[in-house]
């Protein structure tokens, strides 16, 4: 068995965004050269997160953070100092990790599902590890 761990860079450049990674770890596991397996996908950062959704129509994602607006709004009386509590609140609430198997060297993903990473506390330059597992 192998077992291969990349980094992905990612910039973001709102306080609040959802970015398609899709490509990206796509691209890796391609490299990867593993062709059935697992994809772990984990970002090591408190006030971020992953997830799993439809990439086709950019209006669902401009919906789910305004509805994460809605129900953790960024400013309500929270007692941490920094001021971002909402943003770990939403990373809490989404996870940080997400595992996509892997089959005949790609992404096992539904015809509409795309990898989004999650900021919630930017703009910010962030990481995105990936762990590609031969099975």
């Amino acid at each position: 068995m192998g077992t291969k761990i990349y980094t992905l860079e990612v910039l973001t450049r709102e306080r609040t965004q959802l970015l398609d990674i899709t490509a990206e770890v796509e691209r890796i596991v391609s490299q990867s050269g593993i062709e059935e397996g697992t994809a772990k996908i984990f970002v090591p950062h408190t006030t971020a997160g992953l997830t799993i959704n439809e990439n086709a129509d950019p209006t669902v994602i401009e919906d789910i953070l305004m509805e994460l607006k809605k129900f953790i709004p960024f400013n309500d009386g929270y007692r941490h100092i920094e001021g971002n509590s909402a943003a770990h609140i939403k990373s809490s609430l989404v996870g940080v990790s997400l595992s996509v198997f892997i089959n005949r060297g790609r992404l096992l993903l539904g015809t509409w599902q795309g990898l989004f990473f999650c900021e919630f506390d930017g703009p910010r330059q962030r990481e995105v590890m990936v762990k590609v597992i031969e099975e």
